[in-house]
């Protein structure tokens, strides 16, 4: 047993530099170390004195305050932001100084620029004592979020790489979709249609019934009157030959 752990957990925490050049391989290589990686992240073609101002601090922090942060920090420098803006889920300006949680995927960010080591220090002091705000994390939002990011940025690249590639794989499914559901709405309205011509015709069977059976019902009272005015007259006929 060792003051930091096992051996294997020693070695995996000691087996890089105190400052290093991060790419994504690093940074996905830093993961096992489970300490939290402090990155200035830069242009390194830019040689304005901001660039290479924040370097300085980091490689300065790295150096000077080893022994109080070495456990618990990697620092190091990266080129550019499109990694770090993938991996983060958002769009950092460069230059700026981002710290990351590999094991959690969270990751802090100074609440004002950084003007010097002493400052540095102060907002590893405030992730150390839980006072800095925490971004991002693993939850479920932020795979949701993932995915959403995901499948923009795979559209994106698509379209920007081949135009015309990116509109076959997304314009024909969306094409078929549309006439299916063109179809779809226009089979219900002809349904609608012709119900509704069912519904009239039968309406209007439906009246021709009832006109023919009132006329038959008049006829049928005609007929009876018809039969009781022959017969009063026979009785009339009847009557007046008794009396004669």
């Amino acid at each position: 047993e060792y003051e930091d752990g096992d051996l294997s957990s020693w070695i995996n925490r000691e087996r890089f530099q105190g400052y290093l050049h991060v790419d994504g391989f690093t940074l996905y290589e830093l993961g096992d170390t489970g300490k939290l990686v402090a990155i200035a992240v830069i242009d390194d073609k830019n040689s304005s004195v901001e660039h290479t101002r924040l370097k300085s601090i980091i490689q300065e922090v790295a150096r000077d305050y080893r022994d109080h942060f070495h456990r618990d920090f990697q620092f190091g420098h990266m080129d550019g932001n499109d990694y770090i803006n993938s991996l983060l889920m958002d769009d950092l300006t460069i230059p700026t100084i981002v710290v990351l949680n590999t094991s959690n995927q969270q990751y802090f960010l100074p609440d004002r620029h950084i003007e010097s080591t002493e400052d540095m220090v102060q907002f590893i002091n405030n992730i150390l004592d839980g006072t800095a705000e925490a971004q991002g994390g693993d939850g479920l939002l932020q795979r949701i979020k993932r995915i959403i990011y995901d499948a923009k940025s795979t559209i994106v690249s698509v379209f920007k790489s081949s135009p015309l590639l990116g509109c076959f794989l997304f314009g024909l499914p969306l094409g078929v979709i549309s006439i299916m559901c063109y179809g779809i709405c226009t089979a219900d309205t002809e349904g609608e249609v012709f119900e509704h011509e069912g519904a009239k015709k039968e309406s209007g069977d439906r009246e021709l019934t009832d006109e023919g059976s009132e006329e038959e019902q008049e006829e049928e009272k005609n007929g009876k009157y018809t039969e009781l005015s022959d017969g009063e007259l026979k009785q009339k006929d009847i009557m007046e030959k008794k009396k004669d």
